[in-house]
């Protein structure tokens, strides 16, 4: 099984980092490539932004060798293009926000998403109620700190998100926590081992969603 993973913004490292994560929770049987948009942003801090991912997103899937693939993630955690794509693709389409609020979500649990981006909290609580989870959302709790600057300091952006996963228990009730972001997915890692609720990752929630959909799309055609 191949999966195409592509990252809506133009960082290649970053595409490196989310591809590794990716492959590291996928069964050795699943090939997973990576894929950066050809034109946009190297983070996504805006709607604006988020706009303009998704018209990128859809230009370089439109050009892209999907020739034998069982599936692809849009690995930014607006999940821009994802319905644009998804009306073209010859296979099932996942995003990362997508697999992670379902995860989150699972039996009923109340959840927060925990991200570094202030401006695009509007567009994560209407992708939530999009999905259908707007009774379990518990909204979205904030890093402390400039984005761009905690992206550049893992150390720091671990601490900052730590912070605010502890906000979002005691404060917010949240009996699951979804780091939002394709970006932030090695500092998920981390958390998961410092906190009492279930942390999801946004991109390994989407590999197992994207191999369940490319097993049920064959499963149809048999």
């Amino acid at each position: 099984m191949r999966l195409v993973l592509i990252n809506p913004n133009t960082n290649a490292v970053t595409t490196t980092l989310m591809v590794g994560i990716a492959r590291e929770s996928a069964p050795p049987d699943v090939r997973i490539d990576g894929l950066t948009v050809r034109q946009g942003v190297p983070l996504i801090t805006n709607p604006e932004m988020l706009r303009r991912a998704a018209w990128s997103v859809t230009e370089t899937l439109a050009d892209a060798d999907l020739k034998g693939a069982s599936g692809v993630i849009v690995a930014a955690f607006g999940d821009p293009g994802l319905q644009q794509v998804r009306a073209s693709c010859p296979c099932p389409v996942t995003g990362i926000a997508e697999a992670g609020m379902a995860e989150a979500a699972e039996g009923g649990r109340r959840f927060a998403v925990v991200t570094t981006t202030p401006e695009l909290s509007g567009s994560i609580a209407t992708t939530a109620a999009g999905y259908g989870h707007a009774p379990f959302f518990a909204g979205v709790v904030l890093t402390e700190g400039e984005p761009a600057r905690l992206m550049a300091d893992p150390d720091r952006l671990t601490e900052a998100l730590h912070g605010a996963c502890r906000r979002a228990i005691d404060e917010h009730g949240a009996e699951a926590i979804v780091i939002g972001g394709g970006p932030l997915a090695r500092a998920a890692r981390t958390l998961a081992a410092l906190l009492s609720c279930p942390v999801i990752e946004p991109v390994p929630a989407a590999v197992r969603l994207a191999i369940r959909r490319a097993g049920e799309a064959r499963s149809a055609v048999a």
